[in-house]
């Protein structure tokens, strides 16, 4: 499912129009994309939680060449499925 059918869909779950469910999904990644650059997280309870996890500096290696690289550190989103998703898929 690709956003615009993920729109369509909550239109129809809602009665919403589409313009307006585009807004309101909008708002929501717009909303959890601002937290978590802040360093916070997002818990849905029985959907998941979104957090920000700090990847420490690694070796690697570059594919053509073989040669050993430092990668940097960084942080990096993590989602956690909540207990009700997890029910839902299996």
């Amino acid at each position: 499912m690709n956003k615009t059918e993920l729109i369509q869909k909550i239109a129809a779950k809602t009665g919403m129009s589409r313009a307006k469910s585009q807004k309101a999904l909008n708002a929501l990644t717009e909303s959890v994309s601002e937290e978590l650059s802040r360093g916070g997280k997002v818990g849905l309870v029985g959907f998941g939680t979104f957090s920000v996890v700090q990847r420490a500096a690694r070796k690697g290696r570059n594919p053509r060449t073989g040669e050993e690289i430092l990668i940097d550190p960084g942080k990096s989103p993590k989602f956690k499925p909540g207990k009700g998703l997890k029910i839902a898929v299996s």
